[in-house]
């Protein structure tokens, strides 16, 4: 028994021994590391560390926003959850894509499109997974973020359009900058930050961008954020807001006018030249450009044959048609070709060379005189007065009136429009002017093309008897305009006739408005249709008779101009509805109820004029 005991204990003894030596080892060895990490090695891991514990974030500055004429917001900014990677921190991409696909939805296109930003960036720059998500997703992102390295769910903000279609063609829209523009900026190639790509968000870039900033933050190993360490951060600068002249509430209102139509609206102050809106239907929602539209959705809006991502109102060219002959009446008359007394024939057309010009009003007008012509809107005067006027002195009073050039209102894209004349068709086309095409002008019609901002502009100077100019952006100078160099007693005739077309029987709008609506106060206006498609004489024979009987799209064009009050102009409409028949019958209604809503909004335009220079709050 004594032999065993003391066999047991040697072998204790010496498995005691072993042990310790083996614990000895490794704490020698475990020292000598310690040594070689906290001696040997120190600077270098004391560099290491310092440069992996503290980090610094670019933080994109907030956009300015852009206001109406009132200060309301119509872009701002808006809240928004969204999920990035960092590629190097994710490690296998494909497989944290997988194990984020398991919490939210990840589509093969989306997929495709996250792997081909990843290869195009560098490797500690964040991708945009996915944005705009709904709470639940962005929660069960945060609650699965141990397991997700490299995935980051954020709180960001993104732009936001609270009018959405109205104010589409105005703003335009913002989107991330292209590769051309972003460079190495790592700003511009933050996954968050946008940048105006039409509109007013690209002409007014500088304004809204603002000023980038660092957040220093404290992260652990595996780049995570521990902490943030704010006061020894630069914050960003935000960008400044930018005011328009556009009144939001009339915007809206022209817009759903118009709804429904290829058409457009422009309605200006004619004393200062404030734009009090600028419409052009359909619109596109520009939300849907912000965060990513899709192709298919894209598509739609590009092929739609109303073209809704083209702004008609500042680059669509018409025709003008007859809204340009209260321009040529007043030439006329300024050049002493014509007095008011005068009196022509009108029995329904004209002989001129070896081609016959035709009335509108195929029974003729009788005998008309200058006020008579532009009340009934009576073509065959206008070829009178046109041969003894000539294409030099009417293209020179479309031009005095702001036709042919490009208004300037801060905007990229403006039409200049054309106005004819010999010089510009023989570097057209190298061929000689003929007369005949000087007496199609004198209507509107023919080679001469102008927008509905330049038909605005003609009204208002119509209507104020001054040279001024549009503007768009409250902090640009007014240009009220010298007076024109017209007679005033010859422009109160030409405006007495405008007045007639809506309030005397015989006005081409007199049956479809019959005025503006409110007791006391009347307004002026004139009627277009511009011609698109002629019905030939085998599409008589075969029933077309009307414009309803054609395709939509070789329908006339409809137009109207329009000032009010009439004695004492303060506002002017134009309006354009592409493809809807004759002005009065498509243009004129959407036209008066305009500028009845800026005229009720306005009270003390029916009363006694009070100028913007007296303090009164801009309307």
């Amino acid at each position: 028994m004594k032999s065993d005991r003391q066999e047991q204990q040697l072998k204790f003894t010496r498995r005691a021994l072993m042990m310790g030596a083996g614990g000895a080892f490794s704490f020698a060895a475990l020292g000598a590391r310690l040594h070689q990490l906290q001696v040997v090695e120190t600077e270098r891991y004391r560099l290491l560390s310092e440069d992996n514990q503290f980090n610094f974030l670019l933080t994109p500055p907030s956009r300015g926003r852009i206001l109406d004429r009132f200060g309301v917001p119509v872009a701002d900014n808006r809240d928004s959850y969204r999920v990035v990677m960092i590629p190097e921190q994710a490690g296998d991409v494909e497989a944290a894509l997988d194990r984020l696909g398991q919490i939210i939805e990840i589509t093969p296109a989306q997929r495709e499109r996250i792997l081909t930003n990843i290869r195009r960036s560098v490797s500690f720059r964040p991708v945009t997974i996915r944005d705009d998500l709904d709470w639940r997703s962005f929660a069960a992102i945060n609650l699965h973020s141990p397991d997700l390295p490299g995935i980051i769910p954020e709180v960001v903000e993104v732009r936001n359009y609270p009018n959405g279609t109205a104010f589409a063609h105005i703003l335009g829209y913002v989107q991330p900058a292209p590769e051309s523009e972003a460079g190495n900026d790592p700003l511009l190639r933050h996954p968050g930050f946008r940048v105006g790509r039409t509109g007013v968000e690209r002409a007014r870039e500088d304004t809204l961008r603002g000023e980038r900033g660092s957040l220093k933050v404290e992260v652990n190993a595996f780049g995570r954020v521990i902490r943030e360490l704010p006061d020894q951060s630069i914050p960003a600068t935000p960008g400044e807001d930018v005011s328009l002249t556009i009144d939001a509430d009339v915007q809206r209102f022209a817009h759903e006018r118009l709804e429904g139509e290829s058409a457009a609206a422009v309605a200006m102050d004619v004393e200062n030249g404030d734009l009090l809106a600028l419409v052009s239907t359909p619109g596109f929602d520009p939300n849907a450009f912000v965060t990513g539209i899709s192709q298919a959705d894209f598509n739609a809006l590009n092929q739609n044959q109303y073209r809704p991502l083209y702004n008609k109102a500042l680059q669509g060219t018409y025709p003008p048609a007859s809204t340009f002959k209260a321009v040529v009446a007043l030439a006329a008359l300024d050049a002493g070709i014509v007095r008011p007394s005068d009196r022509f024939t009108c029995t329904g057309s004209i002989p001129f060379g070896d081609r016959e010009f035709h009335c509108w009003r195929r029974q003729g007008h009788g005998r008309v005189n200058l006020r008579d012509a532009v009340k009934t809107s009576c073509d065959v005067y206008f070829y009178e007065i046109a041969q003894r006027l000539g294409i030099e002195r009417i293209a020179e009073a479309a031009r005095r009136f702001g036709l042919g050039s490009a208004p300037d209102i801060g905007l990229a894209g403006v039409s200049r429009g054309i106005v004819p004349d010999p010089q510009w068709k023989l570097s057209r086309y190298g061929q000689p002017w003929t007369q005949g095409e000087t007496l199609i002008t004198a209507i509107g019609q023919g080679f001469m093309l102008t927008s509905p901002l330049q038909m605005a502009l003609m009204t208002a100077r119509l209507a104020s008897g001054r040279s001024v100019s549009p503007r768009l952006y409250r902090d640009q100078p007014i240009d009220r305009g010298e007076p024109l160099s017209v007679n005033a007693d010859n422009l109160a005739l030409v405006r007495d006739g405008l007045r007639a077309v809506v309030h005397e029987p015989g006005g081409t709008s007199h049956y479809s408005l019959g005025g503006l609506g409110i007791p006391g106060v009347e307004m002026a206006g004139k009627t277009g249709t511009a011609q698109v498609y002629s019905i030939s004489t085998e599409e008589r024979e075969a029933g077309v008779r009307t414009q309803d009987e054609l395709p939509w799209r070789l329908r006339d064009h409809g137009m109207f101009v329009c000032y009010a009050p009439a004695d004492r102009p303060r506002y002017a409409v134009a309006t354009v509805v592409e493809h809807g028949g004759g002005g009065s019958r498509a243009a004129a209604r959407p036209a008066r109820d305009i500028l009845r809503l800026l005229i009720e909004r306005d009270p003390a335009a029916a009363g006694p004029f009070v100028s913007m220079d007296s303090g009164r709050e801009p309307t």
